[in-house]
């Protein structure tokens, strides 16, 4: 995708949604001093540029039971491309992954799990992880404790 250019308006208006995503226009417009009609036309050239790729709600997952968070590292057999294409797929319908990473050195996934608790932890890598074709090892780390959680990116770098 090509690189694109950004003033500072622009910016502006991508640090305030990744803050809050349901300002409305005359909110954000407000922010980012800029009346609503201009705004809106910035903020659509934003959407079908793809920098902003879409909206959602952030959850708490301690609020909707998930209070079990784990890292697992998974390796697969180093034999073909079948494994890591049925992997991908398989992934795909887990929905306890809400992220799945292709990994250079010592690991090929690194996938980001929530959970009820330890028994539903225990099912997923015994029934499904280690079940699946081709997965060769699995190391799991659980979160202790969250010292840092955002969902922005940063901006600085596009400074002038």
């Amino acid at each position: 995708m090509p690189s694109l250019t950004l003033d500072k308006t622009d910016l502006r208006i991508l640090a305030e949604l990744q803050l809050n995503g349901r300002l409305t226009n005359v909110e954000l417009a407000e922010r980012v001093a800029l009346s609503p009609s201009p705004c809106l036309r910035r903020l659509k050239q934003l959407e079908e540029s793809g920098a902003i790729r879409q909206y959602v709600a952030l959850l708490d997952p301690s609020c909707i039971g998930l209070g079990l968070q784990a890292f697992v590292r998974v390796t697969l057999e180093k034999r073909g491309n079948v494994h890591a294409q049925s992997f991908n797929e398989a992934v795909q319908r887990w929905s306890e992954v809400i992220n799945c990473y292709a990994m250079t050195g010592e690991m090929d996934y690194l996938l980001q799990v929530y959970f009820e608790d330890l028994e539903h932890f225990s099912r997923f890598v015994m029934d499904e992880l280690l079940q699946h074709p081709g997965v060769e090892d699995v190391k799991s780390s659980f979160v202790l404790k969250e010292i840092k959680r955002t969902t922005a990116l940063p901006l600085s770098h596009l400074r002038g």
